[in-house]
């Protein structure tokens, strides 16, 4: 995939609390040994349902345990206080929210990060042997690039279903949206993945935007809008024939998603929340 149109997607995500990262021996401080380290993830939330599919495209339920977390944070800072211990545990007199998602050290009782595409990279490049590359040797350029489109889809989808700013801006912000998913949908025709001839962590990446595109943002849409969206059959379809591998589908929590969204959004909800895209349910293994 060319990254050149896709290079003035600016970077705006917050600072994680804890970037630690795991290293390939002792001097790195977190090396890789399978059990050391846990994940603590809310699959209704974008970030975890990234990693719970990536730590399941890796085959790691023996290396790596996940403790999953209830869709919908429990303080009033939007954190998890099952958390709270660790957190504290981490940093002395941790004052933030805990928030998912955690990868942390069981040896130490310690956070080792809350930054979700440096666990993925990590548990890939680390635990990830004899299985198709999630992180193609030669793809970072591309898997990058994907990664920027995906913030700028939900960043237009945002901004087109806000309820601040003016008509314009939301109009133009739908453009933009439309501009992404043209893009996506021209390039995967005739495609089955979206930078190699197997599921790597680009695909993970949009397809996890594309949930949230049809779960989230969609409330806030127009139904013409929304029709508009939905008319990208290739794109779609690629979402579809994902959401029916074991390893997407099964963490595919719709009703958290909608309590999660439901629990924290203060925006309006628009006519296009009754124009569902995809019968998830119906492709989703495992969902319910």
């Amino acid at each position: 995939m060319s990254v050149t149109p896709l290079a003035h997607v600016p970077a705006t995500h917050p600072v994680p609390a804890f970037r630690g990262r795991i290293g390939q021996d002792a001097r790195s401080g977190h090396y890789a040994v399978p059990r050391r380290y846990r994940l603590h993830l809310a699959a209704a939330c974008a970030d975890g349902l990234r990693i719970a599919v990536v730590h399941s495209l890796l085959g790691l339920d023996d290396v790596c345990p996940v403790t999953f977390l209830d869709p919908v944070p429990d303080c009033p800072d939007g954190g998890h206080s099952a958390l709270r211990p660790l957190y504290e545990a981490s940093a002395h007199r941790y004052t933030g929210a805990a928030v998912a998602p955690v990868l942390s050290d069981d040896w130490s009782g310690r956070i080792v990060s809350t930054h979700a595409a440096d666990i993925t990279r990590d548990l890939a490049r680390h635990f990830g042997g004899g299985r198709p590359a999630l992180y193609p040797c030669g793809a970072e350029s591309e898997t990058e690039a994907v990664e920027r489109m995906c913030r700028g889809i939900a960043r237009a989808a945002q901004q087109a279903g806000s309820a601040g700013g003016d008509d314009v801006e939301r109009a133009a912000a739908l453009e933009q949206l439309m501009d992404f998913l043209g893009s996506l949908e021209r390039w995967l025709v005739g495609r089955n993945h979206l930078i190699r001839d197997h599921v790597t962590a680009a695909d993970v990446e949009l397809w996890v935007t594309l949930v949230q595109l049809d779960t989230v943002h969609r409330d806030h849409l127009d139904a013409g809008a929304v029709q508009r969206i939905a008319d990208h059959p290739t794109l779609w379809a690629y979402a579809r024939r994902l959401a029916a591998h074991p390893a997407f589908g099964t963490h595919l929590d719709l009703d958290g998603i909608a309590r999660r969204h439901h629990a924290h959004c203060r925006g309006l909800e628009a006519a296009g929340a009754a124009v569902q895209i995809l019968d998830w349910a119906a492709h989703a293994t495992g969902t319910s």
